[in-house]
């Protein structure tokens, strides 16, 4: 019973501990004047689709829920905001070159058609960003009409 007691007195120390180890947030930016939404090559339905389920990683909109402050899960969430950004960030999608777009809108489809994307860890604290298969339809279907525009250009 004694271990029991100083075992949890231990991890509790280490809990409040992890709680000053300093963590970097990406940068949250409401105006992103390069911002997919904003370029009028979305539909309404496909942009609240996007938002729901996609922004909070793939943006520089995120919102931080009360737990991304709370280490360890702190430390997933940055990570998982950061590669996010890194592989696709909507907010400069405007910036981009048109190959890089197809690039991104074929990878785009290929994750959601594969239930990769939005992340099954993410879905669990996040139950309206799951996709069911009409909201994968509409996505897909909105990144070939996109990618024949662009193609088109």
């Amino acid at each position: 019973m004694k271990i029991l007691k100083i075992t949890v007195w231990v991890v509790l120390a280490l809990f409040v501990i992890l709680q000053f180890i300093p963590n970097t947030y990406p940068e949250i930016k409401k105006s992103n004047e390069h911002d997919l939404i904003l370029t009028g090559d979305v539909p309404e339905e496909v942009a609240l689709i996007l938002k729901t389920s996609c922004y909070d990683c793939h943006s520089n909109e995120t919102r931080y829920p009360w737990y991304a402050y709370i280490a360890p899960i702190s430390w997933l969430v940055v990570r998982d905001v950061k590669n996010g950004r890194g592989d696709l960030n909507f907010s400069e999608w405007d910036s981009l070159k048109s190959r890089d777009k197809i690039k991104l809108l074929d990878e785009i489809a290929e994750e959601v058609e594969e239930g990769n994307m939005p992340m099954p860890i993410y879905t669990i604290t996040h139950g309206d960003a799951s996709l069911d298969d009409v909201k994968k339809q509409i996505l897909v279907k909105w990144t070939e009409d996109l990618m024949n525009d662009i193609l088109g250009e």
